[in-house]
């Protein structure tokens, strides 16, 4: 069964609901039959790349908050990571347009690396403060999963992928995603946010138990003289 998950680089509560869904599927008797695809979702398709700006200062400006009170959310979201592992260093985050972080993890996609990809990007840009606009920057993170850096090179210098980024962003508003992290099972039960673990065992647990009602596996009822694919005829 496929969960696809919408989110976007940037967004904290991403990071923080894939840990709380990672451990929901954990837990999950039949997590080997989950299929998780991440998908692309931009917050703010228009925001320049500004290595030279504080997130705090960035958040203040657009909201027109005070650098204070930007700097007392940030410390209220890195206190949520905390609780569940992960170390948000959120002062030192830089100002990244994710577009093309979205091109390096559907190419990494297609190379069965979704979800590490994903996984170097968050820790990239809300541990490491690292410049996940920066090509030369997604091409070490792409060789740390294994992807060949020379055809990683290529397809960021390209504009390979975007229709791909595009069109999951497209399909976020059919599938009514507004915001992110969002989880869709099986196209019919949708999980906003980054929920509790125990929420998102539920919904896997519903949607699951429709879904395996539609694909039954196959019972063998009894085994006699074959041949396998290996030629061995018995």
């Amino acid at each position: 069964m496929k969960v696809e998950i919408w989110s976007d680089v940037m967004c904290p509560f991403c990071y923080i609901g894939k840990r709380k869904f990672e451990k929901a599927l954990e837990q999950f008797p039949q997590k080997d039959k989950i299929q998780v695809e991440w998908k692309s979702f931009q917050l703010n398709p228009q925001m320049k790349s500004e290595p030279g700006k504080s997130i705090n200062e960035y958040l203040a400006e657009v909201k027109g908050w005070t650098l204070e009170y930007a700097e007392q959310v940030n410390d209220h979201v890195t206190n949520l990571a905390s609780e569940v592992g992960l170390e948000y260093n959120l002062s030192k985050s830089v100002v990244a347009n994710s577009f093309d972080a979205h091109r390096f993890v559907q190419y990494a996609k297609t190379k069965g690396k979704g979800d590490a990809a994903e996984e170097q990007l968050f820790k990239a840009y809300f541990t490491d403060a690292k410049n996940t606009a920066d090509h030369d920057t997604l091409v070490q993170l792409g060789t740390e999963i294994g992807l060949d850096a020379s055809e990683l090179k290529a397809v960021l210098d390209s504009t390979k992928f975007s229709d791909e980024v595009r069109k999951d962003i497209y399909e976020a508003q059919q599938v009514g995603a507004r915001g992110v992290p969002f989880f869709v099972m099986d196209r019919k039960y949708a999980v906003s946010g980054a929920q509790q673990p125990e929420t998102f065992l539920g919904a896997l647990e519903k949607s699951f138990g429709e879904w395996e009602k539609q694909n039954p596996a196959l019972v063998s009822l009894a085994d006699g003289e074959n041949c396998t694919i290996d030629g061995d005829c018995s």
